[in-house]
């Protein structure tokens, strides 16, 4: 990983620091950008689930399904439609602020999934569901919202050029973005390199990285290297493990945890199973063990 990359903001001290996480077990990073300037407040990890994952895709009761299994909210779904897409509609988003508020969990983030169709490396209209994303967001009550690029037509993976288109339209939304008090978090299948160097040519805090630990680990990358690398440029986390329940997979979660020390992340950390729906007993197990690494009182 190319440590350099950074100094355009943090200028050499952030450098140092990373090179110290990296080295000394414990080393500590400042508190991510969102975290310094957000009013966040409450338990330092928030554990979530995908509403996809708990078979209520696009559809406030997931929240209910949080309520049950003692989570603390949801990340819901703006998914593709020809029509208004229902997150569009004020009633709707009304309907998620009151839920959560009788049912008092949250919502965690918002994912743009319509992006599987409307690639925004190669669609025009892609722009416009990112600007309206950020104001659904807004609507619903949360701050961030998931940008993925997953799929043969919106994967960055060895694709410089729809990369390039990418920089560039996030650079034109990004003050957007920033005047909303937004964050647009970049998930992918690209390592901690490939992501800093988006973020480094866009140059705005407003476009950052979604960290998926599952597709990470997937893809063959040391995620608690990536973690302690990306530091501040991560908004929020996916917990998933490709194989098995938690705790019973690959994924090292105590050894995540500690990369998250070192960082200062507190925040949301979200369940997420891919594309298919996981049953409640799943996820309360999933739930169950995350809150055994990650507790409210950390």
């Amino acid at each position: 990983m190319n440590l350099a990359r950074q100094t355009r903001r943090e200028a050499m001290g952030l450098c140092a620091r990373v090179m110290l996480a990296w080295l000394t077990p414990g080393a500590g990073f400042a508190r991510p950008l969102w975290a310094q300037t957000s009013k966040h407040s409450g338990p330092r990890f928030k554990i979530g689930v995908c509403d996809w994952t708990a078979g209520k895709k696009a559809d406030p009761a997931a929240l209910e399904v949080a309520k049950r299994l003692g989570l603390d909210g949801i990340m819901p779904l703006m998914e593709y439609s020809e029509a208004e897409p229902p997150l569009l509609m004020p009633t709707r988003q009304e309907q998620y602020r009151t839920m959560a508020r009788e049912l008092q969990v949250g919502i965690g983030g918002l994912s743009l999934g319509a992006l599987g169709k409307v690639p925004y490396k190669s669609d025009h209209r892609a722009q416009e569901w990112v600007a309206d994303s950020i104001e659904v967001s807004r609507g619903i009550g949360t701050q961030i919202v998931l940008i993925p690029f997953f799929g043969k037509a919106a994967d960055l993976k060895n694709d410089p050029r729809g990369t390039d288109v990418v920089i560039q339209r996030f650079k034109e939304i990004a003050p957007q973005a920033e005047k909303a008090g937004v964050v647009l978090g970049i998930e992918s299948w690209l390592n901690a390199d490939e992501h800093m160097a988006i973020l480094d040519k866009v140059g705005s805090d407003a476009v950052q990285v979604y960290y998926d630990m599952g597709n990470s680990h997937k893809m063959g990358y040391d995620i608690y290297k990536e973690i302690r690398f990306l530091g501040k440029h991560i908004c929020q986390f996916h917990a998933k493990d490709y194989d098995g329940l938690f705790g019973k997979g690959t994924i090292n979660f105590p050894e995540a945890r500690r990369a998250m020390d070192d960082i200062g992340f507190d925040g949301w950390i979200h369940i997420e199973e891919g594309n298919k729906p996981l049953s409640e007993e799943e996820v309360g197990y999933n739930a169950r063990y995350l809150r055994s690494v990650f507790p409210r009182d950390a």
